[in-house]
């Protein structure tokens, strides 16, 4: 089962153009021309997206970097905009534009997983053959309710293959991002701060 669409600009579906320039207020991505809804974020997904920003965004800028968050619209190929959780640039390569969509790939994006069986579908299936399509080297998939960090790589036939995965502890060697530490027992630990699940009203 694919996204579900929750708006048409037109009979024929809603143009690039008309997605991008949505506001930022209005939520959803681009599917085959259909906007379709965005996962559901809750305080365990938004934590370890601002956990990601912190940590990647520190690394990056130090050596002339650049990382986006969640809003930023990435224009895959026609009737296909993605708005993934972190997208990096990476030092050395080309600064993204100043303003507008981006259409050309960056050189990580990263999703949180969450929980919901679409949204796991979104990220592992849907996402992973989007982003390598559009020329994505890195991707990375974190999914904090197996506590794990998966990375791929895009291969020379166009297709993802593993690279490097982690459950816990501190991950020196980080593919592609030389110098990058990430502590996941930190991350793991800022979650469990987090509340018990509040019963429905």
């Amino acid at each position: 089962m694919g996204d579900a669409a929750i708006a048409l600009d037109t009979p024929g579906g809603l143009s690039d153009e008309a997605w991008l320039d949505l506001s930022e207020d209005e939520p959803g991505e681009l599917v085959g021309g259909v906007l379709v809804e965005e996962e559901v974020a809750d305080w365990i997904h938004e934590t370890a997206v601002m956990w990601l920003l912190r940590v990647l965004g520190t690394w990056a800028a130090s050596r002339g970097g650049f990382v986006a968050g969640s809003e930023l619209k990435y224009l895959l190929r026609k009737g296909t905009g993605r708005k993934p959780d972190v997208s990096m640039v990476l030092p050395g390569q080309r600064p993204p534009p100043r303003r507008g969509p981006m259409r050309r790939p960056p050189d990580v994006m990263v999703e949180v997983v969450s929980p919901r069986p679409r949204d796991v579908h979104r990220d592992r299936i849907e996402k992973l053959r989007d982003y390598a399509a559009f020329g994505v080297r890195w991707y990375w998939l974190l999914d904090p309710a197996t506590r794990m960090l998966e990375i791929y790589e895009l291969g020379p036939d166009g297709r993802y293959v593993w690279a490097q995965a982690a459950a816990g502890g501190r991950v020196e060697a980080v593919p592609g991002c030389e110098g990058l530490a990430l502590d996941l027992d930190e991350l793991w630990g800022e979650l469990d701060r987090l509340g018990e699940e509040e019963p429905g009203e």
